[in-house]
């Protein structure tokens, strides 16, 4: 009988594989999660992280400027590891931080909670790897591998946090199940209610402004939350692949990216509410993995499984900037703050940029390394300990599959020594 050859490393950990609600924590009935026949011909297997898979034809992109040599760039005094948070919890794959506070998610089911580069106190949930981490006012929302998302806020009682509800509620849920108009085909010869994800919830993106929380899944789909009641309003037949970024934009827009290779912009029509397409403004053959937007200055990045960071300039109008190369695996998440921009990679290096002028050139500013694993998640915020007159620092983390996070200072002004040789 024929057998079927095993997924590559990069798709085990970042595309699908069968879960269950064995120890479900919520209300709703349990939820299995569909076979994943049909995603070994995902565009990950193409990444450069399998070592099977033929070289990707990105060599020869038009989006490639430049071929600045890529070279190792010493930590100075204007870079510096900080420190290294260690749980044996397994792979670190989301991160969120809010002032002096740290959140981790990892295959444990375990949030925790970390301050001055210690432990601080942390929650479980049963059920469900952390995927994805957002933080909104004095909630914290985490996207899990069974699909659900859940929220969580402090409790006085106990100086922890308690689970305050668990997206769809039970009770919307209940009321569509009951529908017939509900239920939508997700795969053959299979239905489900609508506003519930049947398969893991790998990313989530909020619109503060409008009160709306994103969420895209490998079930292809992004749901759209109302944060003041929690309840699904639309969901969108995205991409023809697992959702892998989801990011808001200049208003009311939305981008998303795929394994199906695609970068997609959706606009939400303030009367209606609804979100319509707008545009494509990538096609490739390699699995999208990142998306971050640089608001300020009107940038959007995506990051792919072939290694390649793209950019869009224009703000609104999205014109192609063109790529930064500076890995030799996949991208697998990216950061921005300031002018500067932050990529993690299957090559278990974080890289920074500094944008300059109108956003389409970059130069390099740092190679940070010391993972054992791929670089799964990032978070950067400002280091206001050395702000004033310095200026320009900011503290990076990434989390690794290797189960730990690392916390860097990283000036966005590079070495004397990187200037005039890396412009891309």
């Amino acid at each position: 009988m024929k057998t079927r050859s095993r997924p590559s490393t990069l798709s085990r950990f970042l595309r699908c594989r069968p879960t269950t609600d064995d120890e479900d924590d919520d209300e709703s009935p349990p939820l299995t999660t569909p076979s994943t026949t049909g995603s070994y011909n995902s565009p990950y297997n193409m990444s450069p992280y399998n070592l099977s898979a033929a070289s990707s034809p990105f060599v020869r992109s038009p989006w490639i400027h430049s071929t600045a040599v890529v070279a190792p760039f010493p930590l100075d005094s204007t870079t510096a590891l900080l420190g290294s948070l260690v749980r044996q919890d397994g792979h670190v794959y989301s991160l969120a931080v809010s002032g002096e506070l740290l959140f981790t998610g990892s295959d444990s089911k375990n949030i925790r909670v970390w301050k001055n580069l210690r432990e601080f106190g942390g929650f479980k949930s049963c059920s469900g790897l952390v995927k994805a981490i957002i933080l909104f006012n004095n909630k914290v929302f985490t996207g899990h591998q069974d699909g659900k998302i859940r929220v969580w806020k402090p409790d006085s009682k106990s100086g922890g946090y308690k689970r305050v509800g668990t997206l769809p509620r039970f009770k919307d849920f209940l009321k569509s199940s009951i529908r017939p108009s509900s239920y939508v085909e997700v795969r053959r010869h299979r239905n489900a209610v609508w506003l519930r994800h049947f398969d893991a919830v790998s990313c989530l993106a909020l619109n503060a402004e409008q009160g709306i929380l994103y969420s895209g899944s490998w079930d292809r789909t992004i749901k759209v939350w109302r944060l003041s009641d929690f309840k699904c309003l639309a969901s969108l037949n995205a991409h023809d692949d697992a959702v892998n970024a989801v990011a808001t934009a200049f208003g009311n827009m939305v981008i998303s990216g795929s394994a199906d290779g695609t970068v997609k912009v959706w606009e939400r029509e303030e009367r209606k509410g609804r979100h319509v397409a707008d545009r494509t403004l990538l096609r490739s053959e390699s699995a999208v993995t990142a998306i971050a937007v640089a608001e300020k200055d009107g940038v959007v990045y995506c990051g792919a499984s072939d290694g390649w960071v793209r950019f869009w300039v224009g703000g609104r109008r999205m014109e192609k900037g063109g790529g930064l190369r500076w890995h030799s695996m996949a991208v697998l998440c990216l950061a921005t703050a300031g002018r500067m921009v932050v990529s993690g990679s299957a090559d278990r290096t974080v890289r920074v940029w500094r944008r300059e002028g109108l956003g389409a050139q970059h130069v390099r500013v740092a190679a940070l390394t010391g993972h054992t694993g791929p670089v799964k998640c990032l978070a950067v915020e400002e280091d206001v300990e050395v702000g004033g007159e310095l200026g320009g620092r900011w503290l990076v983390y990434s989390g690794s599959l290797d189960g730990s996070v690392r916390v860097w200072r990283v000036s966005d002004r590079p070495a004397p020594a990187a200037f005039g040789r890396n412009w891309v």
